[in-house]
């Protein structure tokens, strides 16, 4: 695993809130069987978990469809952390990083990018870009684990 949280956990505390013990995590992977282990390992963590199979899926459960619409009664509010895979048809997690740190009611979500391919100048670019962290795949429960103490921490 690689990256770091770019030191942003104000902005954290503010999305992160009083989710009680139960954050709610959108994943995206074009990739089912990837898309299903993130899920259980989420879940295993007491996350409630939404998934997408491409970034356009997921902009269109955040309100942030292409036709450029920010449509402020969606299910903004109910998302505390976005984890995306970068390689994906359509749309790479780095676009969709980019496309959620352009929006307004979405730029304070915390958003994490998972991949297969350990590149320092791809891991580089989307921290600079506003990711939280980023993690190398296949993810493994003390991943996840980290990751949502890493969270936790930041509502301290």
């Amino acid at each position: 695993m690689e990256g770091g949280n770019g030191g942003s956990c104000s902005s954290m505390e503010k999305v992160m809130g009083n989710y009680g013990d139960q954050p709610h995590v959108l994943a995206v992977d074009d990739n089912l069987i990837d898309r299903k282990l993130v899920e259980k390992l989420l879940k295993n963590s007491s996350c409630k978990v939404t998934t997408a199979e491409n970034g356009l899926k997921a902009l269109e459960y955040l309100g942030l469809g292409v036709d450029g619409r920010n449509k402020l009664d969606t299910n903004v509010s109910k998302v505390n952390l976005i984890i995306t895979d970068y390689c994906m048809p359509g749309m790479t997690g780095y676009e969709l990083l980019k496309k959620i740190k352009e929006s307004s009611i979405m730029k304070e979500v915390p958003v994490v990018i998972m991949s297969y391919e350990n590149i320092p100048t791809r891991i580089t670019k989307c921290l600079e870009e506003g990711a939280q962290m980023f993690m190398l795949k296949p993810l493994k429960q003390s991943d996840v684990k980290k990751l949502r103490s890493d969270l936790m921490s930041c509502r301290r």
